[in-house]
């Protein structure tokens, strides 16, 4: 039957190298109980044995003078070897001048000839090895195996000591890769551990070429505390050529966020936070390389950290409403109300209005807005039964759904049981969703799309202009609406060019068959130029901006007594 083995029961390897067979078999026998040694009769021999299996060695016991290789070559050849240098060496010599050539090529202690008091020979042999366990630990913790640079609990660690000695200014780097995920999902994790390495050897060889002290915080986020510069324009470009050629891939890009003069008053935690604030801040724009933190930033990123803490309490205590803006079909002798769209606002007790341009964005980069939309679906679908149970007539409202929901395997669940929950059909609600989330992963798009559009949704597409992805996704996603974006129409009478483009997405709607929602109408004059273009809707100030549902009552009443509202 097996045992477990005891690992103290274990005895470490020793190895002898000497030319002299009395002295391996003294030294041997002075070792063996507390050794499993190993002989070798010359450097040569020792050396290829320890190319092959030097991990299993604690310690060497090197003479000086022997052929072929003798000692002071061998401790030269152990210096190029980085594996051999973690093997402490013991050298046994009868030359005291000996003894300073041997430290400086890097041993650790000596054994004199001839061989007397086994126990001091046994002692000194147990400090080394002791020691050099102890520092192979530290170096362990010290490093990360990654990159080679400082490990994250080290460097915090070592940074307060780097401060305190140097005199001057500092400042704090904080590098990320932008979309990283994507290089070991494409590419694979051995592909996306060659990047990181680069990119630290690039640290060294750029950042670092005079003082400064790096680390690999986690994944692709390095930490850098280096002398002020005024400028990095130069640096940073250097980087990004070097690591295109030498990665092989224009595609990669770095970006990075610098705290300029940090304040050594606060902890040295606190510069790298303030660095990132700057860091993420251009996370996305492949224009720029780098942006430098200042007090406007910092006063922004607190507001941010407010706004997501007090989201919650928002939802709980009605501080977040939905607001309605009216949709009207243009075609025909008067406008006709046909429908709304839901927009969130956010009546803060404390910070007053605040702008959905603000917190929205800042929820889709983190996951919040799932949480939004969710708000924003229940409230719509209790808004639309209102109005089923109060005037008699269907005003269907077109939803949000974000990038953030397309990835979310319950959408269907959530969706259709909100609109069974209000007593409501598919018929009820437009999903909105942006071509932006076309570029992120058009794949998952269209596959959520023809899904909905098979449950009974009418899918719009909102924005429509805005990206670099329009014509391609047209031709793969299969929409119901197309919302021009309200740029084309704010200077389509100002500007032959934009009256152009205007036109255009006209044609490509008529081409798909499908009717377009021009956003951002505010002018008579407009009205009636998208009419002659064929436009079906219009939403915009002409009509009303984005109202309280007891506001938008008003166009409800109205197009009830004009008998022009769908009855439910």
């Amino acid at each position: 039957m097996n045992e477990f083995i005891n690992p103290a029961a274990l005895k470490r390897k020793a190895l002898i190298v000497d030319d002299e067979i009395i002295n391996r078999t003294i030294l041997g026998h002075i070792l063996s109980g507390s050794y499993d040694v190993t002989y070798a009769e010359n450097g040569q021999e020792a050396y290829d044995m320890l190319t092959e299996q030097s991990y299993g060695f604690s310690l060497i016991l090197l003479d000086l003078i022997m052929p072929v290789m003798d000692g002071f070559t061998f401790l030269e050849k152990r210096k190029e070897d980085e594996e051999l240098r973690r093997i402490p060496v013991i050298v046994m010599t009868s030359e005291k001048s000996a003894e300073v050539k041997s430290i400086r090529l890097g041993a650790s202690d000596f054994i004199t000839k001839p061989f007397e008091m086994p126990e001091v020979i046994i002692a000194r042999c147990e400090r080394i090895v002791e020691l050099s366990e102890n520092t192979s630990i530290i170096r362990s913790t010290k490093n990360d195996s990654m990159t080679g640079l400082y490990a994250k609990e080290f460097f915090y660690e070592y940074l307060h000591q780097y401060a305190s000695l140097m005199e001057g200014s500092l400042d704090a780097v904080v590098l990320n890769i932008d979309r990283f995920h994507l290089i070991n999902e494409l590419s694979g994790r051995r592909a996306g551990n060659r990047i990181l390495k680069l990119v630290a050897d690039l640290i060294k060889e750029v950042l670092l070429r005079q003082d400064g002290v790096a680390c690999r915080a986690e994944a692709d986020n390095f930490l850098v505390c280096l002398l002020h510069r005024e400028d990095y324009g130069d640096v940073f470009i250097r980087l990004q050529e070097a690591l295109a050629e030498r990665s092989g891939s224009p595609h990669i890009h770095i970006r990075a966020g610098i705290y300029q003069n940090v304040d050594r008053e606060v902890p040295g935690e606190l510069w790298f936070d303030r660095a990132k604030i700057a860091c993420d801040r251009i996370r996305g724009d492949f224009m720029r390389q780098a942006d430098f933190y200042s007090e406007s930033l910092h006063t922004r990123a607190l507001f941010h950290e407010r706004l997501i803490n007090d989201v919650q309490e928002a939802i709980d205590k009605h501080h977040l409403t939905v607001f309605y803006q009216p949709k009207y079909k243009i075609q025909g002798s008067e406008p006709r109300l046909s429908s709304a769209e839901a927009l969130v606002r956010w009546q803060h007790p404390e910070l007053g209005m605040i702008s959905p341009g603000e917190f929205i964005p800042l929820f889709e980069s983190n996951g919040l807005i799932q949480k939004l939309d969710n708000f924003v679906w229940n409230e719509a679908a209790l808004q639309v039964r209102r109005w089923k149970d109060r005037f008699g007539v269907a005003v269907p409202v077109s939803v949000n759904v974000s990038r953030v929901d397309i990835y979310d395997p319950e959408l269907e669940n959530k969706l259709i049981g909100i609109l069974g929950a209000a007593g409501l059909t598919p018929d009820d609600f437009m999903l909105e969703i942006t071509e932006t989330a076309y570029a992120d992963n058009g794949a998952r798009l269209v596959e959520v799309v023809e899904h909905m559009r098979g449950q009974g949704f009418k899918i719009e597409m909102d924005d429509f202009g805005t990206g670099y992805s329009s014509l391609n996704m047209l031709t793969s996603i299969p929409i119901d609406v197309l919302k021009m974006d309200m740029k084309f129409i704010r200077n389509m009478l100002r500007d032959e060019k934009s009256l152009r483009l205007v036109e255009l997405i006209m044609d490509i709607a008529k081409f798909l068959d499908v009717p377009v929602v021009a956003e951002g109408v505010e002018e008579e004059a407009q009205l009636n130029t998208l009419r002659q273009m064929g436009c079906e809707c219009i939403q915009g100030y002409y009509f009303s901006k984005p109202v309280p549902p007891e506001d938008f009552e008003v166009f409800i009443r109205e197009d009830v007594v004009k008998g022009e509202c769908a009855t439910a």
